[in-house]
């Protein structure tokens, strides 16, 4: 089994959903819903520029009248959640993209606010870039209590950043975490890509030294992916032959280093604060998520929900444009309804590709049988083991979670999938 099958970073994914019909209203999707800890997500779909290797919902080039148009949408489906939702406590929060610093100071000043509707005080992380990372939009940031920044670097090496088709100047990336670090947020996280064209174990290890220079308190470690309608994916190369080596390089290194690893992607340091906004991610099987803005998705126990979902820049376009026109945020539109056993699959899956595995006690309370009766993982022997407590990877498969993870899909899912693709 190839260990790069695909990124599971939710299950299911996107292209599994499907347009509703009828559309539920939100008040009865979330009416039998435990709303007493939820996550608050706010998406923005603008960048400064799109990576080779991005498939996210996100668009360039967004001016000041199509931004102030998104803002004003984003006010309305909060003001539809609200709302829907009725009493309910916000736990945590995180804004992500896209680049949510794409924004002006002002406009995050307003993207705040909205977050404010919901709740204040709150753990709340953001996503930036080195280009946007600018200390009048951190400063913004700070004064509403983000307590987590989260910058994709990629490469210290500018000829590695242009492989990867994501321009940038070392030095603009140096002042950025300068500039976050000097701001002051309790977690800082640094995202690091390997497997780039022409990249080295010398290389990829100087850019993981060039990284532990600002000790942040997270460092994720991603393979590079060549997706289908990106840039590098339409460059047809193959970039499958270093990436394992890099990984098990990149892992020895920051064990080494005093990080501790949490998942295949995540490491952090021991002393790093816990919990989705100050410092390990949200673990969504357990809460209830709440998504605002047209790439955001909602998660409740029952059903998941979100807007269409596009790869191609003229269909996000169009998606965004769709969105910011509607006056109705009042039902979910596009979803996947999921049945008990999409449920405990879910729950699998999102546990197992932590480190600390699936704990079997409260696997049976949750679901009333244990999770090796109703998944069969001799599959994977060599790449498991169990005791009585606990079902977990082993380092090597952690290793291979992103073969385990897909290969784990249901088969209805994986049909949904394929048939988006071959749309």
């Amino acid at each position: 089994m190839k260990p790069y099958q695909g990124y599971v970073y939710a299950y299911p994914h996107k292209t599994a959903y499907r347009v509703l019909a009828p559309e539920p209203s939100l008040k009865e999707v979330w009416r039998d819903e435990d709303r007493s800890a939820l996550f608050l997500y706010l998406h923005v779909p603008f960048c400064e520029i799109r990576c080779g290797f991005c498939n996210l919902f996100t668009r360039t080039g967004a001016g000041a009248d199509l931004t102030t148009a998104y803002l004003d949408a984003l006010d309305r489906q909060a003001t539809a959640a609200l709302d829907a939702l009725g009493g309910f406590r916000v736990a945590t929060a995180a804004f992500g993209g896209g680049t949510p610093t794409y924004f002006t100071a002002a406009e995050l000043e307003r993207l705040c606010g909205i977050a404010g509707r919901f709740a204040t005080g709150v753990p709340l992380g953001v996503e930036t870039s080195p280009g946007t990372a600018t200390r009048d939009r951190l400063e913004v940031l700070r004064d509403h209590g983000t307590t987590r920044v989260s910058i994709g670097v990629q490469s210290f090496v500018e000829a590695e950043a242009r492989a990867a088709v994501r321009p940038q100047r070392t030095a603009e990336v140096v002042t950025a975490l300068d500039t976050i670090r000097d701001v002051g947020f309790p977690t800082l996280n640094l995202d690091l890509i390997y497997g780039i064209d022409g990249q080295t174990p010398e290389s990829w290890l100087r850019s993981i030294d060039r990284a532990l220079t600002w000790r942040p308190e997270e460092i994720y470690l991603y393979p590079l992916y060549v997706r289908p309608l990106t840039g590098l994916g339409r460059m047809g190369r193959d970039w499958d032959d270093q990436r394992l080596s890099l990984y098990r390089l990149g892992r020895d290194h920051l064990a080494a280093a005093g990080y501790e690893q949490v998942s295949m992607r995540m490491f952090r340091l021991p002393a790093a604060p816990s919990g989705p906004g100050g410092g390990t991610e949200y673990c969504c099987q357990e809460d209830g998520m709440v998504g605002l803005g047209c790439g955001a998705r909602s998660y409740t126990s029952a059903l998941h929900y979100s807007f269409e979902y596009a790869v191609h820049a003229t269909q996000v376009r169009g998606i965004i444009d769709d969105y910011v026109a509607a006056a109705d945020f009042s039902t979910a539109r596009v979803g996947f309804t999921l049945d008990d056993g999409e449920r405990r699959r879910r729950h699998l899956i999102q546990s197992l590709l932590q480190v600390t595995g699936v704990d079997r006690a409260a696997y049976r309370e949750r679901f009333g049988s244990d999770v090796l009766d109703d998944f069969d993982l001799t599959p994977y022997t060599g790449w498991t083991e169990e005791d009585a407590a606990t079902v977990r990877l082993t380092p090597e498969g952690l290793a291979h979670s992103d073969a385990i993870g897909p290969a784990l899909f249901s088969a209805p899912v994986r049909a949904l999938m394929d048939a988006y693709e071959a749309r």
